[in-house]
Formats: structure tokens, sequence, C-alpha cells
């Protein structure tokens, strides 16, 4: 008879809605699997879906399990999979904070040790016990707190400004008269006393301002603010330096005898940055001689990297040479601390933006230039190449040497311990 044949596979409509149950729930899928009675491929299929072709050619795809969120949406498993897998910030519970918080529970453990054990405060732990429960069983499940943790994290109404014209049409006004954010929010308060759906914080006002597809405010505001910027500057974090360095002795500090350059010893340090500053190279300049000395940074210069090169190059001196280093507040010498230690001379900072209270190595970096010039990849120019062009400043004559050379001048301090300094300072250099 036409239209008879071979019954197929019956649909098993309601085993996948139990499956999507017990993931919802955070039961694990291999555990589903077997609650449910079903294969393990059979749920793999469930949970990514899949796409099959018949002998005629024709496609049949069969959509992934869905599972019910908060607010009444639905998600696919890989997608609820992705979300929850997706890095957070560390002032919340983790998934594996979350499992350890369960596995104590399960064992009986009060909230307070359970703190104690995963480091969180006992409030967090009871909050969590408490929101975060199986409402069906009351055992708390740590993969259904965390997809509930996630869920509830998603934030897809609207904001305050877009729903609310008048309270946006008062915001964009006072914006347009040059009031600032917290002015703004200062007396919303006032204005809507009663209203404290209508009271905002500044950052709601500056975030409406930098996003208007999410504020509702006109693109010319930012041009309202005090600093006119079109775009803002991130915030930094906890633990981002914050542009000066530990343990400083400032340039007051350092001995008369190396401000009137009355005794050799004494260096001004610093870098000359190449193109989009990623190249750099060592300055160091002996203050009464003027000598000159380039450390070689083939690589990042960082702190490391600055510390090794001026270790290397005045450890060479001898030690009535290495009387103090004065350099300014720059990240590379973030390991000053280190240099004292391993040369045994002292490092003085100057203070900010006073480039002047380095002039002899401010001097210097100039004619260094025009070896160097601004907006060229310094890392083109090797050790040698270095050393070559710190030879001819160092046997250039200087008029406030009275003609002298600063090699000549510094060679008649270093005999001193007996040594042909010239010839080992150059080795320095390199």
């Amino acid at each position: 008879m036409a239209g008879r044949g071979r019954p197929g596979v019956a649909p098993q409509t309601a085993k996948r809605e139990q499956y999507a149950g017990l993931i919802e729930r955070g039961v694990s899928f291999s555990e589903a699997c077997r609650l449910v009675g079903i294969n393990r491929r059979t749920g793999k299929r469930w949970r990514h879906g899949r796409t099959i072709t018949g002998s005629g050619g024709r496609r049949l795809h069969y959509p992934p399990v869905v599972v019910e969120q908060l607010h009444g949406s639905c998600l696919s498993l890989p997608a609820l999979s992705r979300r929850c897998d997706r890095e957070i910030s560390a002032r919340f519970l983790s998934a594996d904070e979350r499992v350890r918080i369960a596995d104590l529970r399960r064992a009986g453990v009060g909230v307070r040790a359970i703190a104690r054990e995963v480091g969180r405060n006992p409030a967090t732990v009871s909050r969590e016990l408490r929101r975060n429960v199986d409402q069906n069983t009351g055992v708390y499940r740590p993969h259904a707190a965390q997809q509930l943790a996630v869920q509830r994290r998603a934030r897809p109404k609207p904001g305050k400004l877009v729903a609310d014209v008048q309270l946006r049409e008062f915001v964009q006004d006072r914006l347009k008269q040059r009031w600032s954010p917290e002015q703004i929010a200062h007396v919303l308060r006032s204005q809507f006393p009663d209203q404290p759906h209508r009271h905002l914080v500044p950052e709601t006002i500056y975030q409406a301002i930098y996003r208007p597809d999410l504020g509702g405010l006109c693109r010319e505001l930012p041009k309202a603010l005090r600093t006119g910027r079109l775009r803002r500057r991130p915030h930094r974090r906890a633990d981002e330096r914050r542009g000066h360095l530990l343990n400083m002795t400032m340039i007051d500090q350092r001995p008369a005898e190396a401000a009137d350059r009355a005794v050799a010893g004494h260096w001004e340090g610093d870098l000359i940055i190449g193109k989009s500053g990623r190249s750099a190279i060592g300055t160091l300049v002996e203050r009464s001689s003027r000598y000159t000395i380039l450390l070689h940074l083939p690589g990042r210069h960082t702190s490391n990297a600055v510390r090794d090169a001026v270790i290397e190059a005045l450890g060479a001196l001898p030690q009535h040479l290495r009387q103090s280093l004065t350099w300014d507040q720059g990240s590379e010498m973030a390991l000053h601390a280190e240099i004292v230690a391993a040369l045994g001379m002292p490092v003085y900072f100057c203070q900010k933006a006073s480039p002047w209270q380095r002039p002899s190595n401010e001097n210097t970096n100039g004619l260094l230039r025009q070896y160097f010039p601004k907006g060229t990849n310094l890392h083109s120019h090797d050790a040698e190449q270095l050393a070559a062009v710190a030879d001819e400043l160092n046997t250039r004559p200087r008029k406030t040497l009275c003609w002298d050379t600063p090699a000549a001048r510094l060679a008649t301090e270093a005999r001193r311990s007996r040594t042909t300094p010239h010839r080992r300072l150059r080795r320095a250099g390199t």
C-alpha cells in the first residue's frame, strides 16, 4: 500500500525536555545522559545540534537543546557554556569556588568555616547559598549556581536615560550649559526627592555621554565636557604602576661636590627614544668631564635591561669614579635599588618634569640626535656603532673644558688608580 513502510524511531520529545531540565539545574552532561537513559552520543547531538543529508541531497537540521533563562528568554547549551566559561572579575565567585563551597556544604561545614576555606567574606558565602539553591530540591548545585550568576550579570534592560524622556532632557540641557556630571547627579536628588528611580550617579551620565547608543544622548555632548575628549581614558588597574618609583632618593640630597663639578665620578643618565617608543639607547654622562657612555639596549628598554646595562658599563670603572648616578623618574629605573647594591653608588632622582636638573645629560642627548635622529628605529645601531659614536664625542674638544677633550679630562682623574681609563671606558660603552 502506498505510503506504508518501515516505521521510524519515535520522537524523544519528553526525554529531550527532561535532559534540558537536568542541564538547567546544573547536572553534568554525562550524568544527565545516564539519568534520562540515552547514549552519550545522543546527548552530544542534542547538546550541539546536527545536520544530516539524505540520499536525495536533502539537508535536515536538528537545533541544539535550549534551556530557559531568567526573564523568559532561551539560550542554547553551547552558548550557555561559552557564557559560563567567560572570564569575569576576581571579585565575583568563580565556578571552582562554587564547587568548593558545594563540597564543604555537603560535608556539613558551617558558613564561616567555608568562608575561611575559600578566602571570602562570610556574607558572600551566606548570600550565595541563599540565592542560588535549587528551588525544587533545596540542594546547592555549583554548576546551576554558576549559570544563575551568569544570567543575573547580564543587563538586557535599557538604561534610565533611555527609558525616561524627561530625565534625559534634564541631563542633556544641563550638559549643554557646561554642567559636570557630578553637579547634575547632585541636583537630581533635590529636583526629584521622592523619585529615586531618577537619581543617577556621575558614572551613569559619563557612560551615556560616550555611548549615545546606550544612553540616548546626542553625539555632540562629549564636547560639552571640560576635557572635550571624544573618547574616555581607561582607568588604571589596581596593580598598575602609578607613575612613581618606590624609595627614591631625591636630587636635593645629592652631595654638594656633585653640583659644583669639583670631583669626578658623578654621572647623569637617561634614555633617548626611537620611533613609536619601541627602541631606545641609554646615555651616561660624567658631570665634570662630560665623558659619555652609550648603553646598547637591543630588546625592549625595560627596567631589567637598563639595570643590566648600567651595571655592566659603570662596573668597569674604578670605585672613585662611581660616586653617584642621577636619573629622571622614568619607569626604566624601577630596579634602582639593585643598581645601588651592585655598584655601591647611590642613585638620585630629579623632580618631575625637571630635565634642567640633568644639564650635562640633556646637552649630550641633543648632540646625539645628530647621529640618532628622532623618529628612527634605534635598534638598527649595534654596540660597535654606539661605541664609535661615543668615541667621537669623547675625543672632541669642548669649550666648556677649555678645549680639552672629555677622554683626556677623565683620564687625568683615573690615573689615581694606575689604569688606562680611556681604553677601559670604550669597552664599557659597548
